[in-house]
């Protein structure tokens, strides 16, 4: 009786969790699962799919435009995210050093996370305007011409790390003040009452702390800078020439422009390996920080 009503239990446990099961077979098996096959494929939004077996990858890893664009997406992620670790964490560690409500100073701080990624972009890309923007019209002050920072080569890629910045450097400063203000006061104090400077108490007590919530931040920005597509399509579209194309562009181009799916799909699974290898270094490297 009672193996009975055991086994009862766990079928209702079942039937609980099966729409769960449901929406994740279709919302993240079947998907990856078709992306495979038709990585596989020269189908190009025809009825027919061809199957050319590794061609697409094969013809990937040999084609240099590909590598450039590899290149690019690890640029903007690295330099993006190092930049807004950096100011983040500095503007969070200022703000906690207050001693008057810091409300407003965090709204505003906070503002650009409530505007989509695409609006970013195209405000953007009106203030960098040659003739009509607010940042050339700034440089006229010192004497300096007016430049087309999304129209060169050298400038854009640059340009677009630092929309970028201005744009998600307010997510890890939300993240680390919420972390500096939830340290344990004790351990502060006992080392104020023994004489040491604040710089000492900050990396010696604070900052080893906060290397796990570090590190965690550091691997949500460096996922999401790599999966990079609004702000740099709202802007330059991957322009000029391939300065700034990354992958997420790439494939767009690659599947709707050039109509070759098969291709896209495949860059598309390679680079999901990428970021899978990426997250499970940091991952890594995470839970050494905190075994230690």
């Amino acid at each position: 009786m009672a193996k009975a009503l055991q086994t009862l239990g766990s079928l209702s446990a079942f039937w609980f969790i099966f729409p769960c099961l449901l929406t994740l077979i279709f919302t993240s098996v079947y998907p990856v699962s078709f992306g495979i096959i038709v990585s596989l494929t020269n189908w190009n939004w025809g009825n027919q799919l061809d199957y050319v077996g590794f061609e697409n990858y094969l013809n990937l890893l040999s084609d240099p435009e590909f590598w450039v664009v590899v290149g690019n997406t690890i640029t903007f992620a690295i330099s993006a995210t190092a930049i807004e670790i950096a100011l983040g964490f500095y503007l969070a560690v200022q703000v906690e050093k207050l001693r008057i409500p810091t409300e407003l100073i965090r709204a505003m701080l906070m503002l650009p996370l409530m505007v989509s990624g695409i609006v970013v972009a195209l405000m953007s890309k009106v203030m960098f305007d040659p003739f009509l923007g607010i940042i050339n019209h700034l440089i006229r002050i010192f004497g300096i011409g007016p430049s087309a920072f999304y129209g060169a080569a050298k400038t854009a890629m640059s340009s677009i790390v630092a929309v970028d910045v201005w744009w998600q450097t307010a997510f890890v400063f939300v993240i680390m003040l919420a972390g500096l203000r939830g340290l344990p006061n004790d351990p502060i104090e006992a080392a104020r009452v023994e004489g040491a400077s604040e710089f000492t108490i900050f990396w010696k007590i604070r900052f080893p702390i906060l290397r796990s919530l570090l590190l965690t931040v550091v691997i949500i920005r460096i996922i999401d800078t790599l999966k990079v597509f609004d702000i740099v399509f709202g802007t330059t579209g991957g322009g000029p020439g391939l300065a700034t194309e990354v992958v997420q562009t790439f494939v767009y181009r690659t599947a709707y422009s050039y109509q070759q799916i098969g291709k896209a799909m495949a860059t598309m699974i390679l680079f999901s390996l990428l970021i899978l290898s990426v997250s499970i270094a940091l991952q890594s490297l995470q839970r050494k920080v905190e075994s230690s």
